[in-house]
This record gives C-alpha cells, structure tokens and sequence, in this order.
C-alpha cells in the first residue's frame, strides 16, 4: 500500500514537471492546470526576491562565506538536476588525486536516510559528518549516505568523501582528521557558506536553462544572469556543435573560460555479477530499461544511438528507493516481451536491493566525461583550473 501511494505521487511529480518545464505561454491547458501554472508563476516571482536578497546579504557581508585555508572547488549548476555533474565531479577528484592531492568531496546527499526528527531535536552534541568513504573503504551504503556519494566513493579509493548539509562542518572535518588540501564541493554554485578558490558551473546543451523561469515554474534555481559568477563554464551533453550557447554564455559572463565535453558510454556491468561487456553487445538486442534519474530521456536514446532496440522503458522519479519487488516486477515484464537485458543507469545501480537470481542479465551503463573543446583532455583542463597551467594550445597562441 506504501509504494502504491509512492508511485501515485511519483506520477504527479512526472506529470508536474512535464507542464512546468514547457515553454511558451500556458494557454491550452484546462483552468484548472492554467490555475496552477499561474500559482506557481506567482511563487517564481517570490523565489525570484528571496534568492536576490540572499545574494544581497552576503555580497554587502550581513553572511558571511568562511574559508577553510585549502583550495576549495565548487562543481555545480544554475538548473535543478539533470546537467551529468556526478561524472565530472569523479573525473575532477580522479585527476587531482594523480596529481598529487589529498581530496575530499563534500556532499549534501540529497535523499539520504536520515534520523526522525525528534531525535535531531534532542542531541545534545553536534553531529560530525558521516563518512561515506574515508578514502580506504567504504564506511556506509547509498542509502544512509545518498546516490551520488555512495558512487562517488565507489568509483574513487583514496578519496575522502563527507556528506552534511553543513559544508562548512565537514570542510573542517575532512582538513583535520583526513589532512586533505583540495575540497571538492559537490553541487556548489548555490553553497555560498564555504568560500570557493574555483567555481565550475555546469550547463545542459539539451536543455541551457528549461523554461527560463526559476523555480517553481521553471528549473532555475538563479536567474540566468547569474552565470557570472562562474570562472569556468562547462558545456555538458554536446555534440560539439554548440556555437549559439557558447555566443550566449559569452555574452553572460565574457570573462569565464568555456569548455565542451560529452558523457561517453564506455562499457555495460552486470550488477550483481560485476560482469563487464562491450558497447558493442548492445548493436541489435531487445533490451528494457529501468531508471530513476532527472532525465530519462537521455539515457534511453544513448542506448537506442548503440544501436538497441529499446522495447520498453520503466521511469520512476529521481532518486526512488527501489523495492526488491519492483526490480522483480520490471524483470518478470522484460522477460515476458523476450527482452535479453534490463538495462539501468550508474545512479539507479547503487539502490537496486540485492537479488539472488534473475531471470534476464541487468546491466548499467557505465559513462565518462569525453572533453570536445576548449582543452586537449581532462587532465589538462584539471591542471589549468586548479593549477594555473595554461594548456599547449594556450601557451603556443
């Protein structure tokens, strides 16, 4: 009855996000729907005031952003989810621990299992961060330390990685107990609190900036002119065709440097065996999928673009918990319509409950970042970002 009511509301998440995100006027609606669409256009407004006082606040000093006497690197975006931040967040941490860096990445862990709410009221001591990762081993599963963060620290021994909604406390904390010098801040760009050396903001190809309208009307958490406060403005999802977004984002912020790249679907891994095989296994096969990400649509088409023959496509909203029933359930139907593969996201891995056998092969889909413009390869990008080293195309212009 519980997960009935949960995919009831999911269903409406869908369904709201669907209308909210269309552009244009909200003429063709019923009343009722143009009813809220005006509701939500007025709360916009209001969050519109609210985010511009903050940004007041702390520009004239009334709050105050506190350093940490270490580089900090903030990896975010001006859009409610779905830019692919999670993969260069890892790339970023990878590269800097080659070169030589103690790193950390600090989390929020949205969706996180937390403590009721009546013994958060009545600690009498501050709680540290959980440790996801203490760079050795892994310290707590996807869901006490969330999605993103159990990933993170799956994909990246040797670094530390903190979850709190307080950044500032497991700063600290990562610097003292871990001696880290280098912080990644994980979804940064709104996180004023901690002062940032770097900040990298992401920006959707498929989709810049939705509606334009900010939350909850639309999917910015800023008003687009905010870019620039960016130093560095990665294009995410291209096609390295993407002169028109570049000529926009250049207007916005002249100063930041543009870098475009692509997630890069690299191999299929079993879930439960760890079996790895090639793209290339994909090229004809009947497969379904299952996921619970911002964009969906993005993940079904990169699969189709291999050459799948995508059958069926099961969606859940971002970050479900799933049940051990409903993998069953969404097995049970692809193996019905002679599916070879139930095929699911990175992401959505990490909350699939352990399962001892099944009756078709479940695979993720594992992705990198692939740099298209605006620097030779990652590492180089890392270097000049972090470092100050321009890159050969740089020095030799």
């Amino acid at each position: 009855m519980k997960k009935a009511k949960v995919r009831r509301i999911e269903r409406i998440e869908h369904y709201l996000v669907r209308i909210i995100q269309q552009p244009g006027a909200d003429q063709g609606h019923p009343w009722p729907v143009r009813l809220l669409l005006f509701t939500l256009k007025c709360f916009s407004y209001l969050f519109r005031a609210v985010v511009a006082t903050r940004l007041f606040f702390y520009r004239v000093g009334i709050c105050r952003s506190f350093p940490l006497g270490c580089q900090v690197i903030s990896v975010g975006n001006i859009t409610a989810g779905g830019t692919g931040k999670t993969p260069v967040v890892e790339i970023f941490a990878r590269e800097l621990q080659k070169s030589g860096r103690k790193v950390a990445i600090l989390s929020r862990g949205y969706r996180k299992k937390e403590a009721p709410w009546y013994q958060r009221m009545f600690r009498e001591t501050i709680e540290p961060p959980r440790i996801v990762s203490d760079g050795k081993r892994l310290l707590l599963d996807s869901e006490m330390g969330g999605d993103e963060p159990y990933m993170l620290a799956s994909n990246l021994p040797g670094v530390v990685v903190l979850v709190d909604k307080n950044r500032v406390k497991s700063g600290r904390y990562a610097v003292k107990h871990f001696h880290c010098d280098t912080l990644i801040l994980d979804d940064g760009f709104q996180y004023l609190k901690l002062k940032h050396h770097h900040e990298i903001t992401l920006v959707d190809k498929q989709n810049p900036f939705g509606n334009t309208y900010l939350l909850p009307r639309g999917v910015l958490r800023e008003p687009i002119q905010n870019i620039k406060r960016a130093d560095f403005l990665f294009i995410t999802k291209s096609d390295g065709n993407s002169e028109e977004l570049r000529a926009q984002l250049r207007e916005l912020n002249p100063r930041a440097e543009v870098i475009e790249c692509c997630h890069q679907p690299r191999f299929l891994r079993n879930v439960y065996s760890r079996e790895e095989l090639p793209l290339s296994w994909l090229q004809g096969r009947k497969v379904t999928t299952l996921s619970g990400i911002a964009v969906p649509q993005s993940f079904e088409n990169s699969l189709r673009t291999m050459g799948a023959h995508v059958i069926y496509c099961e969606r859940y909203a971002d970050h479900h918990r799933y049940a051990a029933q409903e993998i069953i359930d969404a097995l049970n139907k692809s193996a019905d319509l002679h599916a070879e593969a139930l095929i699911t996201t990175e992401k959505d891995a990490v909350r699939f409950p352990r399962l001892e056998t099944t009756p078709i092969p479940v695979f993720y889909l594992r992705v990198d970042i692939q740099i298209l413009k605006g620097a030779e390869n990652f590492h180089e990008a890392v270097e000049h970002i972090c470092f100050g080293k321009k890159s050969r195309q740089e020095s030799e212009s």
